[in-house]
């Protein structure tokens, strides 16, 4: 039984997938395409009106990326150790328990930082400052 409520768990799970990567506009999935040629564990969802795709590239780095309907890219988020966050956000979370932690660009190239502290998002600036 728990074999038949595996499978139909993964079936749904791989619908739902299918079903998402299928509202993608093509425009949005060429521009996905042809910047991360090597992508795996792909998975799309609608964020903002905007398509985000979360996916694995080959070093097993986590990463997402988000398009707007005419395949522009908006924002490229890449998970990073701690050791990479600016020393301000590191002395910021000392003693705290973070779970994620990313370092974001956006289209006009501005960095940010963020961390997962107790299921909220801590936003920090290039230099490690705090961002509200």
């Amino acid at each position: 039984m728990k074999n038949v409520m595996l499978v139909f768990a993964l079936f749904a799970f791989a619908q739902t997938t299918f079903a998402q990567s299928s509202k993608v506009p093509e425009a949005v999935k060429i521009a996905f395409a042809k910047a991360y040629p090597n992508a795996d564990d792909v998975e799309w969802e609608m964020e903002n009106g905007n398509f985000e795709v979360e996916f694995e590239m080959s070093d097993d780095q986590e990463m997402s990326v988000v398009y707007n309907a005419n395949g522009g890219l908006l924002e490229t988020e890449v998970e990073i150790a701690f050791s990479e966050l600016p020393q301000a956000a590191q002395a910021a979370l000392k003693g705290k328990k973070v779970k994620e932690i990313a370092r974001i660009t956006n289209a006009k190239g501005v960095v940010t930082y963020e961390a997962e502290v107790r299921r909220k998002d801590l936003m920090f600036d290039a230099k490690g400052n705090p961002v509200n």
